[in-house]
């Protein structure tokens, strides 16, 4: 059973199936993987408000680029990073290459707007010697290059944009960006994934065509025919995966007859992707857990953020938090790597997700809310051939169908196989039983 439709693909905001004029990338460690890291960092993390800080406090490409004098991350230890990422089992990492302020933290040679260390080189080099796959995230916009257009996403939209665009020249922005994606990808050895960021096509915005993003994504296939590209460059049906933020798709990504299609939720530990010293809206350790499950039992990837600062440190509540997972993860990751979404014969008893391992018939039955005494799964009955919790192999004893309801015993339909549970919950985050079909 494939994960995924042969043939379908996803774009922005669209679902649709493939062209016959695109080519796409080699999904299948990333359909087998399912967990990534997301790193924004950058000179943002000195304002310490979030990446978006420049537009949203209208700075000029000027004042901005005074933050930059003062970028030096006394505290960067990549290997520390990269130790985190694996133990919490995260198999691919994301690292901002240039975010909208066009700050690269690589060594390019088309700017002097850039980091004095060449940190995507030092990262990688990193998260490689842990075995971690490696991915580089290039903005489509930069509010620093003087040839980028202005437009309702800039920090100087308050002034006269047809006056301002008379002076700049979008084409020569769009060869520096394929200048710096050719360089991103040949003097930084295998790169598995190249995530832009992202076409908004509607008035006062920017349409593919703004971007040539027909010449860079042949650019990206030439340079690298098995990369992953995102569907972020509006093109219809060029994308290898969607990339649904800050929410879970109810269903997963489906197209129009209701198959179901590749797709990465990008989500944050808090409710920034840039380091944000004030921001207080951290997720719970169940939070999280119920995240890294949610999108696996809806068939995708999730691909987690963390913002260092600006000393080159994960924030203390990042790394509580990349712990739980790690302790969660050591146990039950047979539940997460290779699987997706369960058949629709199996629904999901109240208050619990299933995840689905195709090639070995495990479904896991994930208790986010633990039941008392009973869990009751309808269709299961007499497809199961053993019940385990995960984190410690221990028997979950079945029951068949009782005949009548009594003081003691449930009333189920025939089809639904009981699960005998112990008063006391298994010492985890989230229970898993796994259910040998």
């Amino acid at each position: 059973m494939p994960l995924f439709k042969t043939g379908s693909i996803l774009n922005n905001g669209r679902i649709g199936i493939v062209s016959s004029q695109y080519t796409h990338g080699d999904r299948t460690w990333w359909q087998a993987a399912r967990f990534g890291m997301f790193i924004h960092w950058g000179i943002y993390s000195i304002p310490a408000r979030g990446e978006w800080m420049q537009t949203y406090e209208k700075l000029t490409a000027e004042q901005y680029a005074g933050y930059a004098d003062h970028f030096d991350p006394d505290r960067f230890e990549p290997e520390k990073w990269a130790k985190l990422a694996k133990a919490a089992g995260m198999k691919y990492v994301v690292l901002t290459a240039k975010h909208h302020d066009g700050f690269c933290m690589f060594d390019s040679a088309f700017t002097d707007f850039k980091a004095k260390r060449d940190y995507v080189r030092e990262i990688f080099e990193a998260f490689r010697a842990e075995g971690i796959r490696t991915g580089v995230y290039y903005s489509l916009l930069d509010w620093h290059h003087d040839q980028f257009t202005v437009d309702h996403n800039h920090p100087l939209r308050d002034l006269d944009w047809a006056e301002l665009n008379k002076t700049r020249n979008q084409h020569l922005y769009c060869e520096y960006m394929r200048n710096q994606v050719t360089e991103l990808l040949t003097k930084y050895g295998q790169i598995d994934i190249i995530w832009f960021d992202f076409t908004y096509a509607r008035p006062g915005g920017k349409y593919p065509e703004e971007w040539e993003a027909e010449e860079l994504l042949k650019l990206v296939r030439k340079l690298n025919p098995s990369i992953l590209i995102n569907g972020r460059l509006g093109l219809e049906g060029a994308g290898d995966f969607m990339t649904p933020e800050q929410y879970i798709p109810a269903d997963g990504i489906r197209d129009q007859a209701g198959e179901l299609l590749p797709w990465e939720g990008c989500q944050t530990f808090s409710g920034s992707w840039g380091y944000h010293r004030d921001e207080t809206t951290w997720k719970t350790p169940h939070q999280l857990i119920a995240m890294l499950i949610s999108h696996v039992a809806r068939g995708g990837n999730l691909l987690l953020n963390v913002g260092p600062d600006a000393r080159g440190r994960f924030d203390r509540r990042a790394v509580s938090a990349l712990e739980v997972l790690a302790r969660w993860m050591d146990e039950h990751s047979d539940a997460i790597y290779n699987c997706t979404i369960a058949p629709s014969e199996f629904p999901e008893p109240d208050n619990c997700m299933y995840t689905w391992n195709p090639a070995t018939k495990k479904l896991y039955l994930h208790l986010l809310s633990y039941p008392v005494k009973f869990a009751f799964l309808p269709g299961l009955f007499g497809k199961v051939k053993f019940a385990r919790f995960l984190n410690d192999h221990s028997e979950v004893k079945m029951l068949p169908p009782p005949e009548k309801h009594g003081n003691m015993t449930p009333q189920v339909s025939p089809d639904t196989l009981t699960l005998q549970l112990p008063a006391i919950a298994p010492d985890v985050t989230i229970p898993v039983i796994e259910l040998s079909l």
